[in-house]
This record gives C-alpha cells, structure tokens and sequence, in this order.
C-alpha cells in the first residue's frame, strides 16, 4: 500500500491476555547487533495472517502460520516462574560460549571458525538478554536492568565490529566483480530497449548504443581492479583494528565485570519491588506496548511513491523498524517460548537492507579518498549505485513479505 504500512488485524489474537496453559521458555535464533536503547517491540499473531504490501499496491495473500499455536502462559503462572528461567538460560547459554571463544582463541587452541561460532553465540545471548532487560524493565530491578543492559550492548556491539567488517568487505569485493564482468547497470528511471524490428535496426542500434556501453564496461574493469583494492585495503585496517578492540575489552576489567553479573544472573533474577506474586500479565502489557510500538514504526516508514534516487535519510526509520522487530522476537520468546514464525521473512528483508545500506556506505567513503584515478572513483560509483539498488529491493522483499493486513494512510 502507498505510504509503507502495516496493522494487525481485529481477529488477530496476540500475546495479550493468556487463555490457554503453560508458557515454554527458551528461543530460536535471530540476526545480529546489540539491542540500542530504543522503544518499540511487538507480539505474536496465531492465525493465518494476510499478506498486504505496506508500501505497494500488489494483491494480498495469505502467509501459512504455524502448524502448533505456541501456548500462553496459564493464568497461574506468576511472571517470575515466566521471565527468570529464559533469562537464566540465556545467561548460562552466554557462559557457555564466553568459555568456548576463551578455549578456541587460547595459543594452543584450535581458533578459526570455532571462536567466530562462539563470538557469535556470545552476542545472541547478550542480544537477547539485553532485549529483555529493556522490555520487561517495568518487571526488574530497573536500576540493575539499565546498567547490565548498556554493558551487553558495548559488549556486543565490541564483538560484532570485526565480523561486520569481513561480511561487508566480501559483499564488496562479490559485488565488483559482478557488475564489472556484466554490462552496468540501467540509468534509473530508464526502461531496457526492445528488440529492433529489423536487422538494419539492429546494427543502428548496435553503432549508437553498444559503443558507449562498451567504453563505460571497460573503464569499470579498469577501475574495478583498483576500487576493490582499496575497499580491502581500508576495509582490513577496519577489520584489524576491531579485531584489537575486541581483545581488549575481553580482557578488560569492564568485561570481567559484566561476566559477573552474567554470571549472578544464572542464578537469581533481581525483580521490582513487589513483582515477586503478580502474574504473567505483568509480562504480557510491556509485550503489547512493545507490539504496538512495531506497528507503528511500520506504519510510519516512507512510501514507496516517495523514494528517491541515494535516499540514505530514509535509512534511519528502516533500521529502527528491524530494532524493533528483534526485541519483539525477543518478547515473543519469552511470553511464548519461541519467535514469532510468520515474522521471518520481514527480519531477513531487514537484515538485508541493513548490510546493503552500509555496504553503499563503505563505498561511498571509500570514493572519498583523496587522489584516485577516475576510473577507481567511476567503479566506486557504479558500486554505490548497485549497493542502494540492493536496498531499494529489500524495502520491495519486506512490504511483500509484512505478514499484517496493510491499511492506507490518508490525509
């Protein structure tokens, strides 16, 4: 739909208001960085939702929920019994890597793709013990749940640089080489030519079009050899220098003391002042705040008829939006003992148009340099062009996949 939005719909059950037995505890996996301070969050939807396009006008369709509806906490069950084992098994789970990355990163350990695995199960624990700490604040301690939460997201933030910098240097270097073995990419705006009628058309075309087009391939090879020299040049100083960043904090005496509290946490749950009896809706209101806040934050990004040519100012409302879907997968599992399934699709688009974004970043920067050749500076653009193309599509993939009824926004 114009104007990029999406709302549940009235039939919709969501994690609000528990009817049937027993919450699971424990979660799935998601994608990357630290959960920042920010509001919104969101819920679950059990039935088969519709599938509109926040931002585009295609027809809607439906979206296959989940085979078993995941159950709702009993009415029973009070939010302690519900929040501290997931945050107690996140926190375990955080030991258990934290102790993997020290044996694969010790000298004599076998290092490699052992102590990335384990970086990266460290960062999905604090991720989502982070996440929880700032949606079920109103539940915690919240002077103890501000300050761990702000200690997990430097730590993962910290962990999550070097490995940023690689995938972003291989989706540069994949990317050159495509566009410079390919004709480039069309002018935006510009439809491809159609077939000539006759043959005399045919080398018409071939005279006025094909020598320009040749000209602008073989500058990009040129510069292409040169351009991606430079991105792994920079790119690898970025990479070193976050590899030297990361030690160091993990031998820090700030690391040393948010592994302690990790490792307080593993055993006892500070709660509010009198949250010890209250129920599991105690956990289910922050869960719709945080649900409401998700929608609005989709309803709120730029419509497609809106976008521009390098719209890098639309970014920020598109990055928010994929923060706040995490910490509502993060309070799906907690409430309901997984992530929300039907939500896959979005976060992945999201993911997507998050590396993209910064990819045409690194590109853009990278053309900054002073004193290159033309041709590098040419090859640069053409990368930053097809870099913001990529997030033009995951915009596309998300409203496509946005698995809420959209509405339209009128003035």
């Amino acid at each position: 739909m114009p104007g990029g939005a999406g709302v549940r719909r009235p039939d919709h059950p969501t994690t609000t208001r528990p009817t049937t037995v027993n919450g699971g505890l424990s979660g799935p996996e998601s994608p990357d960085l630290p959960v920042a301070p920010v509001a919104p969050e969101a819920s679950e939807a059990r039935s088969t939702p519709e599938a509109g396009r926040p931002g585009g006008g295609g027809p809607d369709h439906a979206v296959p929920g989940p085979s078993t509806a995941p159950a709702l906490p009993a009415d029973g069950v009070t939010a302690q019994a519900v929040l501290a084992p997931y945050l107690q098994g996140q926190a375990a789970e955080f030991l258990r890597s934290l102790r993997l990355h020290r044996e694969h990163s010790a000298p004599s350990g076998p290092g490699g793709q052992g102590a990335e695995a384990a970086a990266r199960a460290l960062r999905r624990s604090a991720r989502r013990i982070s996440g929880s700490l700032h949606t079920f604040r109103t539940v915690l301690d919240p002077v103890w749940a501000d300050h761990l939460r702000t200690e997990l997201a430097w730590l993962s933030g910290t962990l999550a640089r070097e490995h940023a910098y690689a995938e972003r240097l291989t989706r540069l270097l994949d990317a050159l080489c495509r566009l410079s073995g390919a004709a480039l990419p069309a002018a935006r705006g510009t439809k491809p030519a159609t077939k000539p009628g006759t043959p005399l058309a045919t080398t018409a075309a071939a005279r006025t079009a094909g020598a320009p087009e040749a000209q602008g391939r073989a500058v990009l090879g040129v510069g292409a050899a040169r351009a991606g020299a430079l991105l792994e040049r920079q790119l690898t100083l970025a990479r070193t220098r976050a590899h030297s960043a990361a030690l160091q904090a993990l031998g820090s005496s700030r690391f040393h003391a948010v592994a302690d509290a990790v490792a307080l946490l593993a055993s006892d749950v500070p709660l509010a002042p009198g949250t010890t009896g209250r129920g599991a809706e105690a956990l289910l209101e922050p869960a719709e705040r945080a649900e409401q806040r998700l929608l609005a934050a989709v309803v709120a990004l730029p419509a497609d008829e809106s976008a521009e040519p390098y719209n890098e100012a639309q970014d920020a409302a598109w990055h928010q939006a994929r923060l706040l879907l995490r910490l509502h997968r993060y309070a799906h599992e907690v409430v309901l003992g997984a992530a929300d399934p039907v939500l896959t699709g979005a976060g992945h688009a999201l993911d997507l148009h998050r590396d993209a974004a910064e990819a045409a970043a690194a590109a853009a920067a990278a053309a900054r340099t002073p004193r290159i050749a033309p041709a590098t500076a040419y090859a640069l653009g053409v990368l930053h062009a097809d870099q913001r193309h990529e997030v033009e599509a995951a915009r596309a993939v998300f409203r496509e996949t946005w698995p809420y009824t959209t509405a339209v926004t009128t003035s």
